[in-house]
Parts: C-alpha cells; structure tokens; sequence
C-alpha cells in the first residue's frame, strides 16, 4: 500500500458492492498573493444559505477530469455547465509561499514537468513518496506557471495534454465568482488542504492563506458557497474557532471513527463510498450516525468510467446512493450526476 503522500490509491470495499476513488490528505508559509484588480464580492444577506439543499450536491471533483486535465480553468467550466454546484480546488504551496492547485504536492503525474530539462535537477526523493519526483514546494509560481497540465488516468483522453496551465487558487476562485450554477445559484467552492501537516513542517501557513484569500473576496463569513475539507483532523480543529464557514472531515477508514467527536469540530464528512453500504446493499449505519449528529456525508469518489461489477450504468450507482441518503456527490462526471437527479425528479412528479 503506498503512503498517503502517494497518488491515492483505489479502495476495494469489504464488500463487492463498492469501490472507491480518490482524494487525499492534508496541512501548511504565506507570500503576498500575485497583483490583484478583482474587487472583493459584496454579500447579499438575503441571500439563502448555499449550504442548504433541498436534493444532494453535486461537487466536481479536480474539475472534470473525465474529460480533461484535472484542475484546470477549462475543466472547472466544463464542469459547472454539466451541472455542478461546487468546484473543489485541491491545495498545496509554491517555494514562494503561493497557493496552487494540484491534487498532489508531487507534479510527475498531473504535469509536464519531465519535458523541462531546466528542471531535471529539481527531480528528488522525499520521505512519504515512492521514489524520485518532482515536488510543488520545490518551484517558484513563475516556474509552475511555466508548466502545462496533463490527464491524471491512462484509460482517459490525452487529447487536451499540455494546453492547460497550472491555476493558483486566486484565478480559482474568480473563475468561480463569474458562475452561475444550472440551478441558479452562486457556483461554491470545496477547497481541500492537502498534507497540512507536512506543509506545517515546512513553515508554511496553510490556515492563513486560506482564510486571508477567502476574506479578501468576501467568502470569509457564514453563507459563503465554501466547504473547507481535509483529511486531518489537526487543521480542522484549529479553524472551528477560526471561521464558521463549513468544514468537513474526510474519512478514508471506519477505524476509530467517533461521530459525536467529529460533530464538534466539523459540520460534515467526506466519506470513502465503499463505508457506506454493505455487501447486501444495505446501509451500513454510517450515513445515519452522521446526520444523528447533525452531519453532511459528501461521499466520494464517484467515476463512470470505473464503476463497481454491480452497477449496471452510472445513474444506478448514483441512485443507490441517494436512495441511501447522502447529502451530496464528488464526482469526476458531473453530468452524470445531474442527470441522475434530472431523472429522479422528473420520476417523482
């Protein structure tokens, strides 16, 4: 099993019935921010609490990465017009103290860096990776910029390889400030903080980074379209008395798992799908204790290109799903996800 600083690997559920996806871990040096002329969004009080749905969210995962490169601008817009109601912008640092968005602090996979030989001697091994890589902490912004996206799976298109750029956090968030969702809605943001731990160790400051970038485009305050997640609990506890935006744990193992703990730092989970459902197909009990305590379950990873034996197309493994009672989808195929609850209301009149 490769650590968790490695490319998340697939999950095989105890039982048949699920497998699961991606997502990983997460924590924390602040620079000043590129040169910046967007001004600060004016929250309207009346708006309604995005957070509030009256059917499960669809959150685009990496962005559309079933179709393009993940985390990039084309994605993300790809993603919000097959339905999404949030992007979820992965975060890891520049040297320089930037926030970029990658899925992992190694770049190897997602990027062309191997094609730069400017940088064949920036190529090195660190504790937590398996073998030589080329590492985000280890390039300037100017020098990332200089980088081009490419698709993360083999079994997908490689058509759009190496025409996308690497997006900072910054241009994610005005990319999401200019969208509307189908639904009519302001188009959210999921940020995740990944490796705050590690970051941490390397003097940098991933919770005033993201609070300062956040309170600078007002999404700072409650009713903001922000869910904040990691798989560290550290950060999490840290930010509750820091924001009240909502925040949610991700859960990758049942294992000691305390649902009244979580309640009271955390407003949600963001649960490995294959710990929701038995063999059988029932319930495994974990969505119900959860929203026992008043928690959100955006379960994750849900690709349909990779679907579990049991499903017979993509709306049925969704279906399942929100038959069971989660609150919201990350998802590599938004609009699979939307299509399925475009069919289940429709089937309910």
């Amino acid at each position: 099993m490769k650590s968790r600083l490695t490319r998340r690997r697939v999950l095989s559920a105890s039982s048949a019935f699920v497998a699961a996806g991606s997502l990983a871990s997460c924590m924390p040096k602040t620079a000043t921010n590129n040169a910046r002329t967007d001004e600060p969004v004016k929250k309207d009080t009346a708006m309604p609490d995005p957070h509030i749905s009256t059917q499960p969210l669809v959150i685009a995962h990496r962005g559309a990465p079933g179709y393009l490169p993940e985390h990039t601008a084309k994605g993300y817009d790809l993603a919000i017009r097959m339905g999404a109601d949030y992007i979820e912008p992965d975060l890891v640092f520049t040297k320089d103290g930037h926030l970029i968005v990658r899925h992992d602090h190694y770049l190897s996979t997602t990027t062309n860096v191997a094609d730069h030989p400017e940088f064949a001697d920036r190529k090195t091994v660190k504790d937590g990776h398996e073998g030589e890589d080329w590492f985000s902490e280890d390039f300037t912004l100017a020098e990332i910029k200089t980088l081009r996206a490419r698709q993360a799976f083999e079994t997908r298109s490689h058509t759009a390889d190496d025409k996308f750029d690497i997006l900072t956090f910054t241009e994610v968030i005005t990319l999401a400030h200019a969208r509307i969702s189908l639904q009519g809605s302001q188009i959210g943001i999921y940020p995740e903080t990944k490796l705050p731990s590690y970051f941490a160790a390397l003097g940098y400051d991933f919770e005033s980074a993201l609070l300062e970038e956040l309170s600078r485009v007002g999404w700072g305050q409650p009713g903001s379209p922000v869910f904040i997640q990691s798989f560290e609990d550290g950060i999490l506890r840290s930010l509750r008395s820091k924001t009240e935006l909502p925040l949610i744990m991700l859960l990758e193992s049942a294992d000691g798992v305390d649902m009244q703990d979580i309640a009271t730092y955390a407003d949600g989970i963001g649960p490995s799908k294959a710990l929701l459902a038995n063999k059988d197909g029932s319930s495994t009990g974990f969505i119900e204790a959860a929203h026992a305590q008043g928690l959100k379950v955006h379960p994750w990873t849900f690709r349909s290109d990779m679907l579990p034996d049991v499903f017979a197309n993509a709306q049925a493994e969704f279906d399942f799903f929100f038959d069971l009672g989660v609150d919201g989808v990350f998802t590599d195929f938004a609009n699979d996800a939307r299509a399925s609850l475009l069919a289940r209301a429709a089937r309910s009149g």
